[in-house]
Parts: C-alpha cells; sequence; structure tokens
C-alpha cells in the first residue's frame, strides 16, 4: 500500500510539523511508513544542507542552487524513498521537487521548464501521489519565525517570499488532482484534520476498499 506524500510551502508554514504529525498518526495505526525531508535524511544531503542554508562564507549562484538540491534529492530518492516505496511503505516528505521549482525558479528566476527537466532527472522521473499545500502569508509565517535564526533564503525580501507564495499556487493550480491546498493559518488540529481526510480517501484506495 505504498503511497507517497509530500508537503510544501513558505516559511513558516507549519508543514515540517504537519508533516511530523501526519507520520506520527500513520506509525500509531501501525502503517508502514518512513519520515524524510529535503535537501538532507541522507549523509551527503546533510553536508548539501549546511552548505545550501547555513554557508555564509560561499555565494552560491542560483544555477548552483538547481545543482545542488538536486544532487542532494536524487541522493534520497535512491537511497530512501524508493527503497521504501517498493516495500510497500508510505513516504511522508518534507518538501520536494516542487520547492526547488518555485525557489529556484519563481524566486530566482531561472528557466522553469529547464528546472523541471533537471528535476526529473534527479528524481527518475517519480512524482508524489498527494502533494500538500500549507499556503501562509508572507508577514504570517515571517511573525511564526520571529526570535529565531534566519538561513540564506530565509534572509532575502519580502518580494522574494511573495514570488514564492504565488508560485507555489500556480503549481497547484496546474495539477489540482494531485495538491490539497489548506490554509495555513487554521489551527495545527484542524490542519491535521483535513489532512488525514485526504490521506485517509487515498489509503482506502490503494487498499481496495
Amino acid at each position: 500500500m505504498h503511497l507517497f506524500i509530500t508537503f510544501e510551502g513558505g516559511e513558516g508554514s507549519g508543514k515540517s510539523l504537519q508533516a511530523k504529525a501526519l507520520y506520527r498518526k500513520l506509525c500509531l495505526l501501525e502503517i508502514s511508513a518512513i519520515l524524510v525531508h529535503e535537501p538532507g535524511s541522507t549523509p551527503l544531503g546533510e553536508k548539501l544542507t549546511r552548505l545550501l542554508k547555513w554557508g555564509r562564507a560561499t555565494n552560491i549562484s542560483p544555477a548552483g542552487e538547481l545543482m545542488l538540491f538536486n544532487a542532494a534529492r536524487a541522493q534520497l530518492v535512491t537511497e530512501k524513498i524508493k527503497p521504501a516505496l517498493e516495500s510497500g511503505k508510505v513516504v511522508v516528505c518534507d518538501r520536494f521537487a516542487d520547492s526547488t521549482t518555485v525557489y529556484q525558479g519563481y524566486g530566482r528566476g531561472l528557466d522553469i521548464q529547464g528546472i523541471k527537466t533537471i528535476n526529473n532527472i534527479a528524481t527518475g522521473g517519480l512524482k508524489p501521489d498527494l502533494t500538500i499545500l500549507l499556503d501562509i502569508s508572507v508577514e504570517e509565517g515571517f511573525a511564526r519565525k520571529s526570535g529565531q535564526e534566519h538561513d540564506r533564503f530565509e534572509k532575502e525580501d519580502k518580494d522574494f517570499h511573495q514570488k514564492i507564495q504565488k508560485g507555489y499556487l500556480k503549481l497547484a493550480k496546474e495539477e489540482p488532482e494531485r495538491w490539497l491546498i489548506i490554509d495555513a493559518s487554521l489551527s495545527e488540529e484542524k490542519i491535521q484534520q483535513i489532512i488525514w481526510q485526504k490521506v485517509s480517501e487515498l489509503l482506502s484506495k490503494r487498499a481496495g476498499k
């Protein structure tokens, strides 16, 4: 009963929290699942995370970001995601290829189709069964992160992050059957309920019920 679920959203949207909550729910119900995140969840991915998000002495170009994120992604797909799906597990992933399309495409201005081609090579054509977008305004998202240390992307200006929000909504509009858009200003509990309703429907379909 394999299922590939990804979480997307701008800074402060709560996607990491909700990805962990879904994973815990699956485990409580004794549904075999793994939780991974991008960029990371492999030794190579963790090294690239430090460089991409916290490397202060390195000026990484948009094209460099694109290649580094996809290097981490290719390793994650090969090492963790595909083996888990092949063994019938549910994979919950905090960010995936859509993040790169949005951040390096809509945010940095790289060619969208070119990014999708490179993403496709890195993933081996793997696409999520469900992508959950936690949509939040830039202002509210950063209000939630007040007092926290900001990484390279969080330090970008408001215009950059507004492009990110619009980019996500555009991707979701292009593939409405794959995306579930949720108002991230709702309570954590309500968001969890909405997510579980959708995930349980997909699990039932996979089980043939």
